[in-house]
């Protein structure tokens, strides 16, 4: 007899580009909590697809690299196609984020009836291996985010997040690189979205950190967040 399923009501969207050596444990712990996991594969050149897919997650591929923001995109389309889900989970592919995390944080979306929660890695001091240097740039990124749109957030860059089907229906991610998570961020308060910060867990690994988790990759995100800027300015003239 089949276990019963747990958040029916739920999808996970996991953008990877070769994932290959943890994907696999990644979908197999969600799937544990999480009947539905979709991997957008982001034109990877390695098997993390084909493991993936066995573990249990149905996969969309991207013929070529576009950037995290677009392969979360393609995922929370593919989600909203199927009238079940309720509930998307946006969460990382390196292994970074803690399932029971994700799994409180549908929790609090389902008995809050916010539209968004957000993971907060400084509401306490919750995150395990982040350097000072990478904890300033966060900060600095914080402080840009208030600036620009208002949200009194604690974390600005956190890839765990939950969107009500509401939200997600008008939530539209342009940006294909990192500055997704800022511009997630202005349609937030765009739309006047209603949302929660919850603390998180962030593992900060050697492999983690050897997928894009330093300091000159989040010095890359407030670059690529100016150029947008710029881009918005010449559009309204």
């Amino acid at each position: 007899m089949q276990p019963p399923a747990l958040n029916e009501d739920t999808t996970v969207v996991v953008p990877m580009l070769n994932e290959a050596a943890v994907i696999g444990d990644v979908v197999a712990g969600l799937r544990c909590s999480f009947e539905h996991v979709i991997c957008v594969d982001d034109g990877s050149t390695d098997k993390c697809g084909e493991l993936a897919r066995a573990a249990g997650a149905r996969v969309v591929t991207h013929p070529s690299n576009l950037g995290q923001g677009a392969a979360l995109q393609s995922g929370v389309t593919f989600a909203l196609d199927d009238g079940r889900t309720k509930y998307i989970v946006t969460f990382d592919a390196d292994g970074q984020h803690r399932v029971a995390d994700a799994d409180r944080m549908v929790e609090v979306a389902r008995t809050s009836g916010v539209d968004i929660v957000l993971g907060s890695r400084f509401l306490e001091s919750t995150s395990s291996g982040m350097t000072a240097a990478r904890r300033a740039v966060l900060r600095a990124a914080v402080g840009f985010t208030r600036a620009t749109t208002g949200l009194a957030l604690t974390d600005a860059h956190n890839g765990l997040r939950v969107l009500s089907r509401y939200a997600a229906q008008r939530i539209s991610l342009t940006q294909a690189g990192m500055a997704h998570a800022s511009e997630l961020l202005n349609q937030i308060a765009h739309h006047r979205l209603r949302h929660v910060e919850v603390p998180v867990t962030i593992d900060y690994t050697d492999y983690s950190r050897s997928r894009g988790q330093s300091n000159i990759n989040a010095l890359n995100i407030l670059f690529d967040l100016g150029l947008a800027r710029l881009s918005e300015g010449r559009t309204r003239v």
